[in-house]
């Protein structure tokens, strides 16, 4: 082979192929997601499955009870014997501080129903106008009001006019469509459902204050059997060392019985600090700053029980405030949805 065939230069003809231009190729990718576009399937409107909701008649182990019997119909009273602690909740209901917002909810819901309420009615204005209109001597206007007299008798235009302008203006909106009542329907809800979580922010707060009581009592009785056994530990330490002086045990049996002494001191410095937490988290749930919390920690032992059931399936389900509140929520959606459908007719109105 040669030095020429080797360098020799390619041939100068056109390629087999043409390289699209920047617009060719803009227009190749516009249609293929076109076409890509075209083949997503069509998912269909969006419906809510079919639930199974049958309820069983009674729970597992228990029977039908009377409705008088269910915890959510019993009074605060009535199911805390405890004095003290009903005082506590008492003051949780009247001075805690999240019940209080939520109370302001519920007042800005019930005006939002008087808002869309007040949406029946025609809306009127009024307005009142005054101004002074002066034409120019040498314009065109101005060149005909000096020799055209507004009246007879009179030889010109004055030369500054009023205007007086005062008037009323009423307009009503026909409610063809149900978008007004379907909107007044969905503040109501939303009332309803700010009422039941009020109604729900006092059942937890019900319960949080009966928990921190009660712990608050344990720990009591802990701190104070924990004290006793120290106290014996201590007897007990003593003995080991006048055995020890005896030389009938080793200084490893003293050792011991001092680490188990000072483990249950550590233990008794924990618990004074969970007592102190619990009190300030029992404070903060009152409303108030932080002291002292009376509790009859004595008879923390002998406390009743309480008898009470939860009833059958469908009353624990109607008594809880929470599903009530989504219930309404659930309800105010669905007139929401109704009525922003109702805002693609056209409407209808008097003025």
């Amino acid at each position: 082979m040669s030095v020429w065939s080797i360098h020799r230069p390619l041939p100068a003809h056109p390629l087999p192929y043409a390289i699209p231009s920047r617009a060719s190729r803009a227009l190749i990718a516009a249609a293929l997601s076109v076409t890509l576009g075209g083949c997503v399937p069509y998912l269909g409107a969006l419906e809510p499955r079919p639930v199974d909701l049958t309820m069983p008649p009674t729970f597992p182990g228990s029977d039908a009870t009377a409705p008088a019997k269910s915890v959510a119909l019993t009074s605060v009273r009535d199911f805390f014997q405890d004095e003290k602690l009903v005082a506590l909740i008492e003051q949780a209901l009247a001075n805690n501080q999240e019940l209080k917002m939520l109370a302001t909810e519920i007042g800005i819901a019930n005006s939002e129903v008087l808002e869309k309420r007040g949406e029946y009615l025609p809306k009127i204005s009024a307005g009142a106008s005054a101004g002074v209109e002066k034409v120019g001597r040498y314009t065109s206007q101005g060149a005909s009001d000096e020799n055209d007299p507004i009246e007879e008798g009179t030889t010109k235009v004055p030369e500054n006019l009023g205007d007086f302008r005062a008037g009323f203006q009423a307009t009503w909106e026909i409610d063809v469509w149900n978008r007004l009542r379907n909107a007044t329907k969905a503040a109501w809800y939303r009332y309803l459902a700010s009422i039941e979580g009020r109604n729900f922010a006092v059942t937890r707060l019900v319960a949080e204050v009966a928990r921190s009581y009660y712990e608050l009592m344990a720990l009591d009785n802990q701190l104070e059997v924990l004290g006793l056994n120290i106290a014996i530990q201590n007897q007990a330490l003593e003995i080991v060392r006048v055995q020890k002086r005896a030389a009938q045990v080793t200084e490893l049996a003293v050792q011991r019985f001092e680490a188990e002494v000072l483990r249950n001191q550590g233990r008794l410095f924990d618990i004074r600090q969970s007592i102190v937490e619990a009190e300030n988290r029992l404070n903060v749930l009152i409303g108030r700053f932080p002291q002292a919390i009376e509790r009859n920690s004595k008879d923390f032992l002998q406390l009743p029980a309480p008898d009470a059931t939860a009833g059958v399936p469908m009353q624990l389900l109607a008594n809880r405030p929470d599903l009530r509140r989504a219930e309404h929520q659930l309800e105010a959606a669905k007139l929401d949805v109704s009525a922003a459908k109702a805002r693609f007719y056209p409407s209808l109105g008097v003025d």
